[in-house]
């Protein structure tokens, strides 16, 4: 499957345009985290891009979160079994265990955009070139702004032998890198 090819299934599929923009926010991520950690690229984009295909339909449902997604894909003929495994995986609540680096990396870059994001859109100009690492870690250290970003889950980056401020950069450096796409 070609990236076009994926971000059409995401377009037919994904109704909720900050959940596109959140996928969108992630593949960038998980790109730039397969440079920095020696990652196929391409994988680790399309990981990004696909994992949330089903949040819409599962969301009541977490404990199928991602296995819906990998059935959906299959159907269309998508093989890459380590892109399959980084999607189940991503979410723990199905029951799926984190095997690979990839798989590590998709954990703690799921919750990442969605800080970054509410990082920029708390600033009046709801721009991410504005978001600075300082900030962006002050953000991270108030429990109450972004609650949903599981700062557990974020501070897994070390298992991927980074600290959390080279995780952090990489991601918004990755997001600013796509602000276009994600209007920020």
């Amino acid at each position: 499957m070609t990236r076009d090819e994926a971000l059409e299934l995401v377009r037919s599929r994904v109704y909720g345009e900050n959940l596109v923009k959140h996928m969108l926010a992630t593949e960038a991520i998980m790109g730039a985290l397969a440079r920095r950690l020696g990652g196929d690229g391409q994988q680790w984009r399309m990981a990004g891009l696909l994992h949330a295909l089903d949040v819409e339909e599962t969301a009541a449902l977490m404990e199928v979160h991602g296995l819906r997604t990998v059935e959906w894909l299959q159907e269309a003929g998508f093989t890459d079994e380590e892109v399959l495994q980084a999607i189940r995986a991503h979410n723990p609540d199905n029951g799926s265990a984190l095997v690979s680096m990839m798989d590590r990396a998709m954990f703690a870059c799921d919750c990442l955009s969605g800080l970054i994001t509410a990082a920029a859109l708390i600033r009046p100009e709801k721009k991410l070139e504005l978001v600075s690492l300082k900030s962006l870690r002050k953000r991270f250290k108030e429990p109450a702004f972004a609650k949903g970003a599981r700062r557990e889950d974020i501070m897994t980056c070390s298992e991927l032998g980074l600290d959390l401020d080279e995780f952090l950069a990489i991601g918004l450096e990755a997001m600013q890198g796509v602000s276009d796409d994600l209007g920020l």
